[in-house]
């Protein structure tokens, strides 16, 4: 069957009429939900400063989801590392390892928005050095033995669950990113299949052994509707919001296209991208069931600050329709 994921980034514009409270308690229950249901991961998204209240403290929802589930693996993807101290990034990471039982997953990113560096202070032009950096702290620290950083001796403790740490992966979206990944000796989650083998070049000329095709899959949104027009009148306003709100973050960056995400004047010009769509429950599960074992069913059940009662009625459709289709 379909490898199923959810992801939560909790944007709570004004429009929603959803207070940060209701929404958040929302996301634990849903994140339960999934872990009853088989998913195989919960993916929790951090950015700062956002007029929607975007999460801010992914390891601490983290912790909560941690303390809500048993099975489901939690992945943070990513935290920016200039916007961290990386000897407090490896505690709280510890603890999230700790409190799930070495479910966590840890991807540390470079970060692209100019308005956030200027938030906490960082230069934009130090961040690659600080991603590195922060990277072998987070090895050091998790090896539960002492070491040295600054002249300063520290020591991480407890110790994560898992030896030697949580999954870590570096995060990214360029050829640079990914090859550095491979020199660093983590793992990488690319932001599609190009880049991945820019990865595994880098992997292979260094004599390691392959780590295989791209896996990632689709990561457009998807939202379960019978009538879709309905469907679509629903979420259109969240999915203009969040097209709008990263198109504008991509463009202040000036790092990449926003052949995906742009701002957009209309819910056609939203549409007609790909990125969303409504479907009906049947349509997904035989687009699910064509691509095999390993298609990746992506859930954003409140992508852009939908409600979360309408995020609710996806995620009983792909419990009542969709789930026992694959399982025939």
């Amino acid at each position: 069957m379909a490898i199923f994921v959810m992801r939560f980034d909790l944007r709570n514009p004004a429009e929603a009429g959803t207070s940060m409270a209701d929404r958040y308690e929302a996301a634990l229950d849903m994140a339960e939900w999934a872990d009853r249901m088989g998913f195989y991961t919960v993916v929790l998204s951090e950015h700062h400063g956002s007029e929607d209240g975007y999460l801010p403290s992914a390891l601490t929802m983290a912790a909560a989801m941690a303390a809500r589930t048993k099975r489901v693996r939690i992945r943070v993807a990513a935290v920016v590392a200039a916007f961290h101290d990386p000897v407090k990034l490896a505690e709280d990471a510890a603890v999230v390892d700790t409190l799930s039982r070495g479910r966590l997953d840890l991807v540390v990113g470079a970060g692209y928005v100019p308005s956030e560096f200027a938030m906490f202070g960082a230069a934009i032009s130090d961040r690659i050095r600080r991603t590195v950096e922060t990277v072998a702290v987070l090895r050091d620290a998790w090896s539960g033995r002492p070491f040295e950083r600054g002249g300063r001796e520290i020591r991480v403790t407890p110790a994560p669950y898992t030896p030697g740490g949580p999954p870590l992966e570096l995060g990214g979206g360029s050829e640079g990113a990914a090859r550095r990944a491979a020199r660093l000796g983590i793992g990488f989650m690319a932001t599609d299949a190009a880049h991945w083998e820019f990865y595994r070049d880098e992997v292979i000329r260094l004599g390691r052994a392959d780590p295989g095709p791209y896996l990632g899959g689709d990561t457009g949104f998807v939202h379960l509707a019978r009538d879709v027009e309905e469907g679509w009148r629903r979420i259109g306003p969240y999915a203009l919001h969040e097209s709008n709100a990263y198109g504008r973050w991509i463009h202040e960056s000036g790092t990449g296209t926003a052949d995906v995400y742009r701002p957009a004047e209309s819910l056609a010009g939203v549409r007609a991208s790909g990125q969303y769509r409504v479907l009906r429950p049947d349509e997904f599960a035989d687009e699910l069931a064509a691509k095999g074992p390993l298609a990746i069913g992506l859930m954003h059940p409140m992508m852009g600050g939908i409600p979360p009662e309408v995020g609710w009625e996806s995620l009983r459709l792909l419990e009542t329709e969709v789930l026992p289709a694959l399982r025939e």
